[in-house]
C-alpha cells in the first residue's frame, strides 16, 4: 500500500477511535452521563447552514450598511435533559478539546524533533521551547506585566516560549549553517539555565507558588471552547506544513550530506521544521502548562506499528496523541479530586518509556 494512502487509512481509523474516546470521556465526572445521551447531544449540536439573514441598514443613515449573517439549525434534536447538554457542551467538551489538540500538537512536534535531530530522546521541548514558556509564565504569576492584546499568561508563556526558540537557533547558527548537534547542545544549556530561573522565581512566588507549581504540572481546568478552536486551527496548519517536508524528513535521517545528495535544500528544511515546531509547541504549552511525555512516548509507540517513514509516522502519532491526552486527563479528573494531567502523563509514560528500552525498540529511528 502507498504510505499516503496507509497515512489516510491509519488516520481515519485514530480520528474515528478520538471521537470514541471523546464520547465516553465526556461522559466521566461528578455526574456520570451515558455515552449514547453524551452521542445525542453531540448530535444536537451540530449545525448547518440554512439561509442568509439581513440586519441593520436602517433608513435614517446612508452610512448604516445592512449585514449578511448565516442561519444556522440543528440537523437532529434528540430528547435530552438541559443539564446533561450543558455539563456535555459548556464543561467538558471544551476541556477535551483542548486535550485532543495539545496532544495533537505535542505528538506531532516531538515526532518532527526525533527526526531532525536523530536522537530517540529528543521531545517537543528539547531547544527548550518549554523552559522558556515556564519563565513566561511564572514571571507573570509572580510579578504580573502588561502583555499586548491582553493576552495574560497564556501570551506570556507563548512569547517566552518563541523567544527561546529563536534565541537558541541564533547561538547555533553561524554563516548561514546551524548543525543539528550544536543546535541540540545550545538548547540542553538554554533549558538549564532557564530552569534555573523558573526555580529561582518559584522560591521567591510567596503566596503564588501553588499556582506556579500547578501550572508547572500541566492542567486543562478552566478551558474555554475558543482557545481549543484557535489552539487546534493553529496546530491543524502547522502540521500540514510540516507533512510537506516528511519525505525531506525521511532523507535527514540518513544524514545532511546524504540528503544533499538526494535534492533536499537541507538549511531551508530544518528553518522550516524547527520554526513551525516550536510554534505549535509554545502554543500547546502556552494554553496547557508543561506537559510532558507526550511528544516523546507517542511516536515511539506509534513507530512501533507503522514504523519510521514520516509520510505515515507524522499524522498517526498527532491523532493518537490526541486520544493519549484526552484519555490522561479523563483519568485525571475521575478521582476524588482532580489532578493535573502532567502527573497522569508522567506516572503512564515514564514506566511505558522504560519498557521500550528493556525491549531495545527505542534504539533506531
Amino acid at each position: 500500500m502507498r504510505p499516503r494512502v496507509r497515512a489516510g487509512v491509519w488516520s481515519a481509523a485514530l480520528a474515528a477511535a478520538l471521537l470514541g474516546v471523546s464520547t465516553v470521556a465526556a461522559g466521566v465526572g461528578p455526574v456520570a452521563i451515558d455515552a449514547l445521551v453524551v452521542a445525542k447531544v453531540l448530535a444536537n449540536a451540530v449545525r448547518v447552514p440554512v439561509g442568509l439573514t439581513v440586519a441593520g441598514g436602517g433608513a435614517g443613515s446612508l452610512l448604516q450598511l445592512p449585514t449578511l449573517g448565516v442561519e444556522w439549525a440543528p440537523v437532529v434534536s434528540y430528547d435530552v435533559k438541559p443539564l446533561y447538554a450543558t455539563i456535555v457542551t459548556k464543561v467538558r467538551l471544551p476541556r477535551i478539546a483542548l486535550g485532543a489538540t495539545v496532544g495533537f500538537s505535542l505528538a506531532a512536534a516531538g515526532t518532527v524533533m526525533q527526526g531532525f535531530f536523530r536522537n530517540p530522546m529528543a521531545d517537543p521541548s528539547v531547544i527548550g521551547v518549554s523552559s522558556g514558556a515556564a519563565v513566561g509564565a511564572v514571571l507573570f504569576i509572580v510579578a504580573p506585566v502588561a502583555v499586548p492584546l491582553g493576552l495574560g499568561l497564556r501570551g506570556a508563556a507563548f512569547v517566552g516560549a518563541l523567544a527561546t526558540a529563536a534565541v537558541v537557533y541564533l547561538i547555533a547558527t553561524e554563516g548561514g549553517r546551524t548543525p543539528v548537534a550544536t543546535l541540540l547542545l545550545a538548547g540542553v544549556a538554554i533549558q538549564t539555565f532557564l530552569g534555573a530561573v523558573t526555580s529561582y522565581l518559584l522560591l521567591n512566588s510567596g503566596e503564588s507558588m501553588r499556582r506556579v507549581v500547578y501550572w508547572l504540572m500541566g492542567h486543562l481546568d478552566a478551558t474555554r471552547m475558543s482557545e481549543a478552536v484557535v489552539t487546534g486551527a493553529l496546530g491543524l496548519g502547522l502540521v500540514g506544513l510540516m507533512y510537506l517536508y516528511a519525505e525531506d524528513l525521511n532523507a535527514l535521517l540518513m544524514g545532511e550530506e546524504q540528503a544533499r545528495a538526494v535534492g533536499v535544500e537541507v538549511e531551508r528544511t530544518k528553518r522550516i521544521l524547527l520554526a513551525a515546531s516550536s510554534v505549535v509547541t509554545g502554543a500547546a504549552v502556552a494554553v496547557a502548562g508543561v506537559i510532558g511525555f507526550v511528544g516523546l512516548i507517542v511516536p515511539h509507540a506509534m513507530r512501533l506499528l507503522v514504523g519510521p517513514d514520516h509520510r505515515v509516522l507524522l499524522p498517526v502519532s498527532a491523532f493518537a496523541g490526541a486520544s493519549f491526552l484526552v484519555l490522561a486527563d479523563t483519568v485525571a479528573r475521575s478521582g476524588a479530586a482532580s489532578l493535573p494531567v502532567g502527573i497522569v502523563t508522567a506516572a503512564v509514560g515514564a514506566p511505558f518509556f522504560l519498557y521500550l528500552l528493556r525491549r531495545r525498540e527505542v534504539s533506531e529511528l
